[in-house]
Parts: C-alpha cells; sequence; structure tokens
C-alpha cells in the first residue's frame, strides 16, 4: 500500500489534475466508481486503479474488472491528494482515452448529432453530453481547441457518459465540410434565428449547433448553418443556460422523431 505523499505515483497522478500535464501526456483522471464504470464499459484503456479501502462502501465488484497488476491501494491521506472530488468514493483510475475522429463515425439514416462551438464551463459541456446520449444523439462534435473534453469536471458532470458517448474533436470548417458531405442539416440556435425551434423539422438527418452563453455562434456558423433557429423568451431575456437551451432542442427533435413512429 501506498502512504507516502511524495511517492513518484502519486505525484504524477495528482499532476494529472492540470490540463497541460493531461494533454501532455494523453492520460486523464476518473474519479469514481460509477464513472470508472462507464469507462470500462466503454473499452477505455485503464493504466491504473487506485483505491482506498478506508473511503469505499459495498461497490468492490469493479476490481473484477481491471487487471489485478493495475491495482494500487492507498492510504486515505494519499487517496485525497490525486483524487478531484470533495466527497471521494475510493476509486480514482488513470486511462488513456480513445481520441475519435469525424471519419470513424458511422452514420444511421435518422441520425442526430449536437455540435458545440466553445463552450467553456465544463459543467455544462458534461450535462450536454448526457442528454445527447440519454436522446440517442450519435455523436457530440467539439468546436474549440481549447475545451478540456476529459476535465474531471465534464466526466462528473455527464456522469461518465462521455465515454459512452461518440465526442469528435473538429474544426468548424471540417465540420461544416462534414455535414454537407453526409447530407446533414445543421440547425444553429441563435437569439436571431427565422424561426422558433418547434416550427422546423428536425426529424431525417440533423445537427444541433449551440455557442457559448456569452458570444453564441461564430460569425461563421451563422452564415453556413442551414437555418437559424431560436427559443423563445421573455422581453428582457437574451439568453438561457447553454446545457437547458440545448436539453430543450434535443428532446424536441426526439419528440418529432417518436411521433413519426406512431
Amino acid at each position: 500500500m501506498i502512504t507516502s505523499l511524495v511517492n513518484e505515483m502519486i505525484k504524477d497522478a495528482a499532476a494529472l489534475k492540470k490540463p497541460g500535464e493531461r494533454k501532455k501526456n494523453g492520460l486523464i483522471l476518473i474519479d469514481g466508481f460509477r464513472e470508472i464504470e462507464m469507462a470500462l464499459r466503454a473499452q477505455v484503456e485503464i493504466i491504473f486503479l487506485f483505491y482506498c479501502l478506508e473511503l469505499i462502501k459495498d461497490k468492490t465488484d469493479i476490481f473484477n474488472l481491471v487487471d489485478s497488476g493495475k491495482r494500487i491501494e492507498v492510504s486515505e491521506a494519499a487517496f485525497k491528494k490525486i483524487c478531484y472530488k470533495e466527497n471521494p468514493d475510493g476509486f480514482l483510475a488513470i486511462a488513456r482515452p480513445e481520441n475519435k475522429k469525424l471519419s470513424d463515425l458511422k452514420l444511421s439514416a435518422e441520425t442526430l448529432v449536437v455540435v458545440l462551438e466553445n463552450i467553456e464551463k465544463p459543467g455544462n459541456l458534461g450535462g450536454i453530453i448526457r442528454t445527447a446520449y440519454a436522446a440517442g444523439a450519435e455523436a457530440v462534435i467539439i468546436n474549440s481547441g481549447q475545451t478540456d473534453i476529459y476535465n474531471p469536471n465534464v466526466i462528473r458532470a455527464s456522469e461518465g457518459h462521455v465515454f459512452l458517448e461518440n465526442i469528435i474533436s473538429a474544426p468548424v470548417s471540417a465540420t461544416i465540410k462534414w455535414l454537407k458531405k453526409n447530407k446533414i442539416k445543421s440547425f444553429g440556435a441563435a437569439t436571431i434565428g427565422a424561426r422558433v425551434y418547434t416550427e422546423v423539422d428536425l426529424r431525417g438527418r440533423t445537427a444541433i449547433v449551440l455557442g457559448s452563453e456569452a458570444e453564441g455562434l461564430s460569425k461563421k456558423w451563422l452564415e453556413e448553418a442551414d437555418k437559424l433557429i431560436k427559443i423563445p423568451m421573455k422581453e428582457g431575456i437574451d439568453s438561457l443556460n447553454v446545457s437547458v437551451a440545448a436539453g430543450i432542442i434535443i428532446y424536441e427533435a426526439l419528440r418529432q422523431r417518436m411521433v413519426e413512429q406512431e
């Protein structure tokens, strides 16, 4: 059992709390039993599984899913140095996620994808990923080189669904080209949208495109989206939380598809 706070493995794991270290090493931290379980379901490569018996309650079945040579017991003090959560459950993994590309996606005839441009807050990004997965979206495309897809707060807010959903990082121009090539209609959410989101047909091959709360969609998306749509709001309100806006439009797309099936 590792007890020293200056142990090299502990220091290396703690360093992965920094975005630069995650990017440099191609490794991420997965803090929590549920999130690790989701990653295992998605066949994410687990490098090490740290565990602290003092913090674990009744979820030891995860041991059967990780090779014994990768399991490392640590003291409570050592665990709290490397974990991210305020109330950890005693499980934390170092993993190597797969970097997927647009060309890797296999699309259905009625595919629904969500495109997110410059979503800065990890909680919002994670919440949207979770909603997209729940509604059956086949991919979430991230248009920002600065967005840390595997920020621990994104993982937590998505409840681990960031591993089960197809998450692709791609530039705006490449995304637009890919959508057109695959005959996917893009609907950009913007306050200047000409149509209310319930008035457009979100069935068939559809991409819902959302920008940041502060800046909205870029000029490129405003010009290139097939249609600009809006969510009606009372006077004096110029925007919604982007995670809320995403949920409203994504579930309208799902509602229309369910009605069609009936």
